[in-house]
């Protein structure tokens, strides 16, 4: 089994959704078609896909319902993390009783939990900006507490990888953020303390966009941290080797 990344699909197949990413430049042409191309050509039955965020522009989860079959019908197991445009996101119960009703069956979730591959154990959460007065917030956001919720929902991850990890196994511990924790020089230190104390040596990332000279692997204190944002990829999945 093979473990895949790519985030950022900013899916619209919904009609009432109609949010194209096309308006963002040539590379977003025709990207959903290409997207499921390139995905068919790669993943098989067998492999998983992990997606952190920004998955479907839908506003609600019944809005989401033709983003979700479309991605059910690819190849393999798909994680879904959360980004900040997946305003459809609801509670997991929520999710669970929605897909069992639409006879989605290859999609779950890397939210509060950790999962154990093959080869892996990945673990993840959303993250947050780096610094107050970065990226698009609304002003009445706090943004102390949402780093500290952020925080806190990636230490959860982090303590269910570790209970997962066997000391006869010790698998190595993967991590998927949406926001990333190195850019432009500059770190989100407390999310980089945190995975430096649970020993992680990979995390991939997206959320960013437009740039494409960059280099695909940003190195910070020991970490790696991989760009794999949809249109940074071209929309082929990127493939995880293991160490």
């Amino acid at each position: 089994m093979s473990v895949f990344v790519i985030a950022d699909l900013h899916l619209s197949t919904h009609e009432a959704t109609n949010k194209s990413m096309e308006v963002f430049g040539s590379r977003w042409s025709q990207y959903t078609e290409r997207l499921e191309k390139n995905w068919r050509a790669l993943v098989s039955p067998e492999d998983t896909v992990i997606i952190p965020g920004d998955i479907s522009w839908a506003l609600s989860l019944e809005e989401s319902l033709s983003d979700m079959l479309f991605l059910d019908s690819l190849p393999g197991r798909k994680l879904l993390g959360k980004g900040n445009h997946d305003f459809w996101w609801c509670t997991m119960k929520k999710h669970e009783e929605f897909f069992k009703r639409n006879g989605i069956t290859s999609i779950g979730f890397l939210y509060n939990n950790a999962i154990e591959l093959d080869s892996f154990i990945v673990a993840g959460s959303r993250g947050w900006f780096p610094e107050e007065g970065v990226g698009t917030v609304n002003d009445n956001v706090d943004f102390e507490k949402l780093t500290n919720r952020e925080l806190g929902r990636l230490r959860l991850s982090l303590e269910c990888a570790k209970k997962l990890r066997r000391e006869d196994d010790p698998k190595e511990i993967i991590v998927f953020t949406h926001f990333p924790i190195v850019w432009n020089g500059k770190a989100n230190e407390p999310f980089a303390a945190l995975l430096a104390e649970y020993g992680v040596r990979r995390v991939y990332f997206g959320h960013i966009h437009g740039t494409y000279t960059v280099p695909s692997v940003l190195s910070y204190e020991g970490i790696d941290y991989h760009l794999i944002s949809a249109d940074y990829l071209a929309f082929l999945p990127r493939h995880i080797p293991k160490e």
